[in-house]
Formats: C-alpha cells, structure tokens, sequence
C-alpha cells in the first residue's frame, strides 16, 4: 500500500540531525518537516542546541541524544511501537542505526538520507558508500551535490535531487532594500564561514590588485579558523573590509547592502544567496558548485571566474558603474526564480512525491 494518511492516525516522520546548531542544514530540516506536519508527524532529533529549542517551539517532538550510542538507544521505540514509518537523517551513523533497528523490528518504513554536502570530500559523500546495501534513497540538495556522490561511488539511479527553499514566511518577512536609484554598487556584504576552502582570502587578492576598488565598504560576516589570520591582513592592507564575525542581525545587515559576494568555488547550495535575493539585493558568485548554479549569470545575479582574483575584481569593477536599471532588473528577476524555483511549496511537493511514490 502507498504512503498516505490512514484512519486518523499520521505516520511518524523522524528526522536524525547531525549538529543540534541552527544553520542551513537544519533550518531546512525544520522547514521541510513544516511542510509535512498535515501528512506527517515530525520527531526532531538531535544533539542540545538551539535546533531542538527552535524545533520545541514549532511543536514538534524534540528528542535530544549525545553519543552514537545513546541516539541508538532513543530511536528503538519508534521502530518498537510504529506500525511504520518515514526515516531521514543527515548522518551516516544515523541512517545506519536505523537500518539496524528495521533489520529487527520489519517495519514498513521509507528511509530517506539527505546529504547538504560540505567542505570535506571524505566525510560529506565518501562515507554516503556504506549505504549502499541499504534500501535508503539520497536527496541531494543540488546538482552540484549529487555529481560529488556519484563521484565517490553512489549509484546515479539511488540519488534524487531536492533543491532547498525559503519558506513563504521568511520570504515575506525578510528586511528588502528599497530599489536601486543611483547607477553601480557601494557597499558589499559577505555572510559566510571564515574557513580556507571558503576563499574569503580571494576578495583581499583582488583588492590588492585593483586599488580602484579601496572605495568600497565591504562587511564580512561570519567566524572561522582564518577570521584573526584575515582581520589583520585586511586591517594593514584593506581597511575597507571590516571582519565582523558573528552577526544575528543578518536581514539588515543584507537590506543594507547593495550585493551579496559569496567566494567558495565548492559550496554545495548557498542558502545565503536566497536570502539575498529575499532581500533585494543582487549576488555575484563563482561560476561553479552549488552556489553557482543557483544564478543564471548576468539574469538573475553575476558570476566571475571560480578562484581568479583577476575575474573577480574585474566583475567588481563593471557593477561598480552598472545602471541602476540593470540592477533593478536583475533583483527583479532573482525575486521570480525565488517564488517559482526555490519556493517551499513546489520543493515540498517533491518531497511528498518521493515519499509518496514508495511503497510501505
């Protein structure tokens, strides 16, 4: 029989988070498992943090758990009392105690594995092969992510892709710019991790290389192992850019700029490209990874050459003068593939498709 809503009783949906944080990847979690709650009855778990409080106050079931072991341990009476079940989990170890209790208990469940990717190859998709045995399905969050799966040997055939979304909430909530009235950009804001593979360190190259460019306010926003490493090099040669580390107020502080810059050449998605164009504002991304291919370049944002200090100053150098009309259309644009591509509904919709579409 199909996976549907039965006499009443909604089917348990429990959904195993790696990082009990409240980035990305478990916004989206929250935010799918939101979307689910009239088919579905959502169990958040995952280490103590700020993404169990968030899921409490959303009244889902929040299951706290510290070990391998001890998630073990509070997932058995879910498969000991359901008579089925939807499974989905970020982590490896999750998906595979899962996969053990259903050895035991034969429960009809639908075992969905959602990889967000990340900055190591080994642990982001290498570790996805010891799956394979298994009857789990990846959701990939990207083309992107799903091409580096493949590449470290899953089968094309187990992997679906699933783009993230911003809710309708938080895009009607989100703090927008008011329309470009003066031609070219004057202030950049960067919201991202401070982390080699995050190449912040390209913005300061390209600034060195183009002192015409020393006239832009440029914010930083985010932590990470090169944060103090970068802060000082900026604040000798690039007082321009101010590394503001952690900031909640991250609505305004995008609302407040004029372009989104976002450096890595890997990122798996780019959640903060959404929210930018949320807020109204264009985004300028390398021309590769996830991040890259949420941007038809030059229609809906800009690309510059992935890991080239040179394209990337010269792309600065053209939106520095852009018409303001050109910038108006682009932010136009952005706002219509946010609402048609990246919306909750349409991505939700895939969702209940795929888990629609196995058989309990």
């Amino acid at each position: 029989m199909a996976l549907r809503k039965t006499a009443g009783m909604r089917i348990p949906l429990i959904y195993a988070l790696h990082s009990g944080n409240l980035y990305g990847t478990e916004r989206m979690a929250l935010w799918t498992a939101a979307g689910l709650t009239d088919r579905f009855d959502p169990v958040i778990m995952a280490p103590k943090g700020p993404a169990l409080e968030e899921a409490a106050r959303m009244g889902f079931s929040a299951v706290p758990f510290g070990s391998p072991g001890e998630f073990a341990l509070a997932v058995r009476p879910f498969f000991a009392r359901s008579r089925r079940l939807v499974f989905l989990a970020t982590g490896v170890v999750h998906s595979l105690a899962a996969v053990a209790w259903n050895w035991l208990y034969r429960r009809p469940m639908v075992h969905l594995h959602v990889v967000h990717g990340g900055t190591d190859e080994r642990l982001s998709y290498g570790r996805k092969r010891r799956l394979h045995h298994s009857r789990v399905t990846f959701v990939a969050v990207s083309a992107f992510v799903k091409e580096r799966l493949i590449a470290n040997g899953v089968a094309p055939h187990r992997v679906e892709v699933i783009e993230n979304f911003l809710p309708e909430s938080r895009v009607q909530s989100a703090v927008r710019r008011a329309a470009f009235t003066a031609d070219g950009i004057s202030r950049i804001v960067v919201v991202s991790r401070v982390d080699p593979i995050k190449r912040i360190d390209l913005l300061l190259d390209a600034l060195d290389r183009t002192p015409e460019l020393s006239c832009l306010p440029i914010r930083v926003l985010g932590t990470g192992w090169e944060l103090e490493k970068l802060r000082e090099r900026a604040a000798k040669n690039n007082p321009n850019v101010v590394f503001a580390g952690f900031q909640s107020a991250v609505d305004e502080e995008l609302a407040s700029a004029d372009l989104l810059l976002h450096l890595c050449p890997s990122e798996p998605f780019g959640l903060a490209v959404l929210e930018a164009m949320a807020a109204g504002i264009p985004v300028l991304v390398a021309d590769s990874g996830g991040a890259g291919s949420l941007v038809e370049n030059n229609v809906t944002g800009f690309h510059f050459r992935a890991n080239d200090a040179d394209a990337l100053s010269a792309r600065l150098k053209e939106l520095l003068a852009l018409p303001a009309v050109r910038l108006n259309g682009v932010v136009q644009a952005a706002a219509g593939t946010l609402q048609d591509r990246f919306s909750a509904s349409a991505r939700i919709a895939d969702y209940r498709r795929l888990l629609e579409g196995k058989r309990l």
